[in-house]
């Protein structure tokens, strides 16, 4: 008896030992790029785990929207202790789906500039969607949206429905051409070399030279110049200005282990994740004085032009209908 009861003691202390560890474990749910050998998922993770002595899991979707669409569809059975990757065009929508929580966070480190005060999302990393080109066989770029609208450019963006840039690209032209926007994506269209699901897709094919012109971001050329010590890539700077993108992480309502979600989202602020996430997610960080390679001081200093957050979630639906009857391939 005494053997048996032993043997169960030890089971129970095993029991509880082990969701002692599951509860420690942290899920969050990210986009696909992030999480590459490339991105900054993996330096993160090993950065925080040794704080944390505990494990992360990432689970890695194609975009940003496809974190708010696994939301709406997984409801409050989705895993997520953090999402990471929404950006303040989607905030809203993703706030009303009422699995986010407080993230009880000081924002006073956060530049002033990003003017953030937003008590359930808090910004990583931020920068300005842009058309890159290669210098080397465009020796004058287009220079304002309209423009390379008009123009006989072959061009790759990506889809709104499915990806942030491609949802910023929507932004855009709703900015610069308001009620016109339709027949702006019909031009568009007529030199569109395709649209794809995702970033990568779409900049691996322009890398490939498919194209003129490939929607991304104006810190890309930051990128080549740091890895691959290649300046032939360039950002457009348009004349109407560009629209901004700031990528949010959120601790989940239904989180099991929100105070350790809470701690992850506050080292993604601190300075280790903010020296990590530029050169690896090519973004801007949104602490000041970060150290940052050189290449970072040759990118252009766009304008921002745009929409809140509120006129996103209001508009959005309606905007997406416009474009996909427009110019949907």
């Amino acid at each position: 008896m005494r053997n048996i009861l032993t043997r169960m003691t030890v089971l129970l202390s095993g029991l509880v030992l082990t969701t002692a560890i599951q509860a420690a474990d942290l899920t969050v749910y990210t986009y696909d790029s992030f999480l590459s050998e490339w991105g900054p998922g993996p330096q993160l993770e090993k950065a925080f785990e040794q704080q944390c002595q505990c494990d992360i899991e990432f689970i890695g979707v194609e975009d940003g929207v496809s974190i708010l669409n696994r939301l709406r569809i997984e409801g409050k059975r989705n895993k997520a202790d953090v999402i990471l990757g929404i950006d303040d065009a989607l905030m809203e929508e993703t706030r009303a789906t009422g699995l986010i929580a407080e993230h009880q966070q000081d924002l006073s480190t956060l530049k002033a500039e990003l003017n953030w005060t937003d008590s359930q999302f808090v910004p990583v990393d931020y920068g300005y969607f842009a058309f890159i080109y290669d210098s080397r066989k465009i020796s004058q770029p287009i220079t304002s949206l309209k423009a390379l609208v008009e123009s006989d450019a072959r061009v790759l963006y990506q889809d709104p429905r499915t990806s942030t840039p491609g949802q910023g690209l929507m932004m855009w032209m709703k900015a610069v051409y308001g009620d016109q926007a339709d027949q702006g994506w019909q031009q568009l269209a007529g030199h569109t070399v395709t649209v794809t699901k995702g970033w990568w897709e779409a900049y691996s094919m322009f890398l490939k030279g498919s194209a003129d012109y490939v929607l991304s971001y104006t810190t890309s050329p930051a990128y080549h110049q740091v890895n691959e010590q290649t300046s032939h890539y360039k950002a457009a700077p348009f004349s109407e200005g560009h629209i901004a993108q700031i990528e949010l992480a959120a601790v989940t309502a239904t989180s099991d282990n929100p105070e350790l979600a809470r701690r992850f989202v506050r080292f993604l602020t601190s300075d280790t994740a903010q020296q990590i996430i530029p050169v690896t997610n090519w973004m801007l960080p949104v602490r000041n004085k970060v150290t940052l390679p050189e290449a970072f001081d040759t990118l252009i200093q766009p304008e921002r032009i745009g929409f809140s957050a509120s006129e996103m979630a209001e508009k959005r639906r309606s905007w997406l209908r416009e474009w996909r009857n427009a110019a949907a391939m």
